[in-house]
Order: structure tokens, then C-alpha cells, then sequence
């Protein structure tokens, strides 16, 4: 079996990578919102944060390589979709830089046009994706939802709610709508807050076009 990160935000960033393609299918702020919900998702499962009243509040003391705990202890309370939203670009730098420096990816610089600066983003091992690929497919279609591992079901919760193409396009999403809405049950609060701010920046964009 081939080794794949372990942080939930990395293995959403990895997934967003289309190996057809050679390049990311989500970007900016989008790509920013699946990562910050991907380590609200990772603490909680872990129980290092818990819900009260709709909010997330700090539970079991322990790591927070986001600072997440740490912003959400500092705040008064606010809702998850106001966390999912926070910072969301400097999340894609974030986990970008740990999976360079942890030698998943390659990341080059070069120019649009010649002009505009642009990142081109290279998976080093295919195989890591087609892992996490494999662990988010097993997890729509095969053994019960209690039974799936956590992070296969976040990632499907986490794609589904991001519209993650790479791993399910419109089609599958509409085809395994039951199931996607068992494991985002089973994952927790943060998927749901990813789905509702992406449904808001598209509505307000088509009200102000």
C-alpha cells in the first residue's frame, strides 16, 4: 500500500489534483474553503473541538498544526460556515507548502501570457492520489457508512460539499446523493459549512452580474 499523507487538509489538496489532466481542478478561494473545512472536520473527529449550540468550541486538548483551536478559543463564538471562510487562501499556501516540503508535490513558478504570475502544481507519485482516490471511491460505494473508515468519508463529504470534479463530478454526485448525505452525517459539521458558503459567493455572484 502506498504511503499517503496524514493530515485530512493534505489529502483534500491531493484530491483536488486531476492526474488526467496534470493540474489542480479547484483553486483559490474554493480550494481554500475544503482545506479550512477539512481541518475543522480532522478536529473534530478527533475531539479536539466539539458543537454547542451550531458553533464549534474547543474539546479535548491536544494538536493544532492549523491554529484553529487557538483562533476559536480567542473569538467570541461564531458559526462554522464564518471558520470555513477565514483565511481560506492562506490555507492553499499552507498546505501547499507542507506537501512540498513533505515532497508530494512540485510546485513551478511561471507566467500566463507571459505576463501574469501562475503556479503550476506536479504530483510526484500518481500513485498517492489514486490511494486517496481509491479510499473516497470504496467509501460511496462499498461496506456499510459505520464501517468506513473516517477520513475516506470526510473526503467524500469534503468533495461533494467543495464540487471537487476530480473526485465527483455532477453525475456521481446526483447518483450517490443518499450516501454522500450518510457520510457527511457521519463526519461532522464542517462539510455542511463548506456547501453553504460556496452556495452563498454563487449566489451573490449571480446577483451582482
Amino acid at each position: 500500500m502506498v504511503e499517503v499523507p496524514e493530515t485530512l487538509p493534505a489529502r483534500m489538496y491531493l484530491l483536488a489534483y486531476d492526474l488526467r489532466k496534470q493540474r489542480m481542478t479547484a483553486r483559490g478561494a474554493r480550494l481554500g474553503y475544503v482545506l479550512r473545512g477539512a481541518a475543522l472536520t480532522e478536529l473534530f473527529l478527533d475531539g479536539r473541538l466539539e458543537e454547542l449550540r451550531g458553533r464549534p468550541v474547543p474539546g479535548t486538548p491536544g494538536a493544532d498544526p492549523y491554529g484553529l483551536v487557538a483562533q476559536i478559543s480567542a473569538s467570541k463564538p461564531r458559526p462554522w460556515h464564518h471558520w470555513v471562510r477565514r483565511e481560506a487562501r492562506t490555507a492553499v499556501r499552507t498546505v501547499r507548502d507542507e506537501l512540498e516540503r513533505g515532497g508530494w508535490i512540485r510546485v513551478r513558478g511561471r507566467r500566463v501570457l507571459g505576463l501574469f504570475p501562475a503556479e503550476e502544481v506536479t504530483v510526484r507519485d500518481p500513485r498517492v492520489v489514486k490511494q486517496l482516490w481509491g479510499g473516497a471511491s470504496s467509501a460511496l460505494r462499498g461496506r456499510p457508512v459505520a464501517h468506513v473508515n473516517s477520513y475516506d468519508a470526510a473526503a467524500v463529504a469534503l468533495a461533494a460539499a467543495g464540487e471537487l470534479k476530480s473526485v465527483l463530478p455532477g453525475p456521481e454526485r446526483r447518483r450517490h446523493r443518499r450516501r454522500i448525505a450518510e457520510l457527511t452525517a457521519r463526519s461532522g459539521p464542517a462539510a455542511p459549512a463548506v456547501r453553504k458558503v460556496i452556495r452563498s459567493q454563487r449566489a451573490a455572484a449571480a446577483a451582482s452580474s
